[in-house]
């Protein structure tokens, strides 16, 4: 079955639908997508490990969950509920902190050109990864996150590395995140 997902312009209005290949090669077409990041109550960022299998970049570490705004979403907050659930094994509140339009080329010629819409939320639990998606999960101190990403950049995907560089003190200050979470849903 063909993935369609949904096509925006550069102020996210929304264009069409591709097949998610097609939107990947011959340099990418922009494209709605999301990055999740999970914190727990201490503060630590949970990470995935991406499966080897990956169409792109498999085997390396990332945020929580990425995905795309699929035909069959209704909106792009339920296509992050849908996949954190898919990949991850969980779902919890989530809430937009920021968004970019990032763009790069992969090693086997494929691209990404993505707006991307970055969500935040807390969960405390053990997730149940599914094996297509990650291989392995972990949680991490954001100064030992910073450090490893100093010294082993090559372990991590670049979408990540970027928003962290973009919006660094959006994301690296959990203290930040929380306030916003807690401002935006449970007040």
């Amino acid at each position: 079955m063909e993935e369609l997902i949904l096509l925006v312009d550069k102020k996210d209005n929304p264009s069409g639908y591709l097949e998610k290949i097609k939107a990947h090669q011959n340099g990418g077409t922009l494209h709605r997508a999301f990055s999740l990041f999970i914190y727990n109550s201490n503060g630590e960022m949970m990470l995935q490990k991406r499966a080897k299998q990956k169409y792109h970049f498999g085997d390396l570490w990332t945020n929580t969950c990425c995905s795309h705004q699929r035909d069959t979403d209704k909106t792009l907050e339920a296509a992050a509920h849908r996949r954190i659930k898919e990949e991850m094994g969980f779902d919890t509140e989530l809430v937009e902190i920021f968004s970019m339009i990032y763009q790069a080329d992969f090693e086997n010629g494929l691209s990404e050109y993505e707006f991307d819409h970055i969500y935040a939320g807390i969960y405390d639990e053990k997730p149940n990864i599914n094996s297509d998606e990650a291989s392995e999960y972990k949680l991490i101190k954001l100064n030992e996150l910073k450090e490893d990403i100093i010294k082993n950049p090559k372990t991590y995907t670049p979408w990540f590395k970027y928003a962290l560089t973009k919006k660094k003190k959006a994301l690296m200050d959990f203290e930040k995140v929380k306030d916003l979470y807690d401002r935006l849903n449970h007040v």
